[in-house]
C-alpha cells in the first residue's frame, strides 16, 4: 500500500528527530512545516499505526516516566528508504482552494469595499505571517544552524518570505486599484 502524504510527514519528522511521541510530531509540525503544511491529529495517531504494521517505523515505551505511558516513535531502515524513494519522486502539483481568491474573483457581484476589506485582512494576516517567520528565521539561525538539514529549512523559509513580501506588494497595488474604482 503506498503511503498517504501524512505517512510522509511523520517519515520525514522522524528522520529529523527519532523517538518522538505523535504529540511531539504535532508539535513539530505545528513549529515548523505547518505555515504550508498543516495535519491533524486526526490523522497523525492511525496513520503512526499503519507506518508501524507496515514496518516503516517502530514504537517503544517513552523514556520519560510519567502519568500517562507514551509511545515514541523511531524510522527503521525501510522507513529511511521509503522517505528517500518519495523525496526522490517528481511533486504533485494539486490545485490549491483558496477561498479569499475565490471570493476576490467574484467580487464583482458585491461593492467594492467588500473585496476592499476582504484586501486589507489579507494584507494584515500576511504582515502577521512576515513578523512571525522573521522571528522564526532569527532564531532559526541562533539554533539550528549546525544541523545538516539547516539549509534546506532555511530555502523553505526564504521561498515563504517571498512569497508573503509579494503578496504584501500585490495588496498594496490592488487597494490602490479597487480604491480609485469606488471613488
Amino acid at each position: 500500500m503506498q503511503p498517504s502524504q501524512t505517512a510522509y510527514v511523520i517519515l520525514g519528522m522522524l528522520s529529523i528527530h527519532p523517538n518522538q511521541s505523535g504529540y511531539h510530531i504535532r508539535k513539530t509540525i505545528e513549529c515548523t512545516v505547518n505555515y504550508f503544511w498543516s495535519e491533524s491529529y486526526g490523522q497523525i495517531y492511525p496513520t503512526l499505526k499503519r507506518l508501524a504494521a507496515q514496518g516503516l517505523i517502530v514504537a517503544c515505551p517513552s523514556a520519560f516516566p510519567g502519568a500517562r505511558q507514551r509511545r515514541e516513535y523511531s524510522l527503521t531502515a525501510a522507513g529511511q528508504a521509503c522517505l528517500q524513494e518519495w523525496l526522490a519522486q517528481p511533486y504533485r502539483d494539486h490545485p490549491p482552494r483558496d477561498e479569499f481568491l475565490l471570493k476576490l474573483f467574484f467580487g464583482g457581484e458585491v461593492p467594492p469595499s467588500v473585496s476592499i476589506g476582504h484586501i486589507r485582512d489579507f494584507r494584515e494576516k500576511n504582515r502577521r505571517l512576515l513578523a512571525t517567520l522573521l522571528e522564526l528565521e532569527t532564531l532559526a539561525h541562533g539554533h539550528n544552524s549546525q544541523h545538516p538539514q539547516f539549509q534546506f529549512w532555511m530555502l523553505t523559509l526564504s521561498f515563504g518570505l517571498a512569497q508573503i513580501r509579494s503578496a504584501l506588494e500585490w495588496s498594496e497595488s490592488a487597494l490602490a486599484m479597487l480604491s480609485a474604482r469606488s471613488d
